[in-house]
């Protein structure tokens, strides 16, 4: 079965939702790769054998999210690069679809994975008891942020 050519009208719109997409990614992507960065090196330091077991848990918790969001979020970059076939690049809505879908995915994974590097971080700083609380508060904060606004309160104005 093949798909019909889309109109350049809708090509167009593909083209340029496609391109914001990617500018967002921009300035998304250096926040993720310093996290990843971080969470890199920490094995490797000495104090990491002194981290307790919830500690560990949460240091791989945040090293696997932050990697699959790394992953997840440069995809629609390397969307583009593989589908750049003489200057059309991006010619149907369902690329445009999956890409959103893989930001989507990508900002959920790293969201988790902001909560997990606030908890181990917090819990070797200032202990356990406190370390919940502002693991609760990042993931509230991110929750409003990230997505109650946009998904939400947004939504009602429009």
């Amino acid at each position: 079965m093949t798909v019909a050519d889309p109109s350049s009208e809708e090509t167009d719109q593909v083209e340029e939702e496609f391109r914001s997409l990617l500018e967002g990614l921009r300035t998304t992507l250096p926040g993720v790769q310093l996290v990843t960065a971080f969470l890199l090196t920490i094995p490797f330091y000495d104090k990491y054998d002194q981290l307790g077991h919830s500690e560990r848990v949460s240091y791989y918790i945040a090293f696997a999210t932050a990697l699959t969001a790394s992953v997840l979020l440069t995809a629609p970059s390397s969307h583009q690069r593989l589908r750049a076939d003489g200057g059309v690049a991006r010619r149907h809505r369902h690329h445009l679809d999956v890409a959103v879908h893989l930001t989507v995915l990508g900002s959920v994974l790293f969201a988790i994975a902001l909560c997990a590097v606030a908890f181990l971080v917090s819990s070797v700083v200032v202990g356990s008891p406190f370390c919940l609380v502002v693991t609760a508060g990042i993931a509230l904060t991110l929750g409003w942020s990230w997505y109650y606004l946009p998904l939400v309160a947004f939504r009602r104005d429009s």
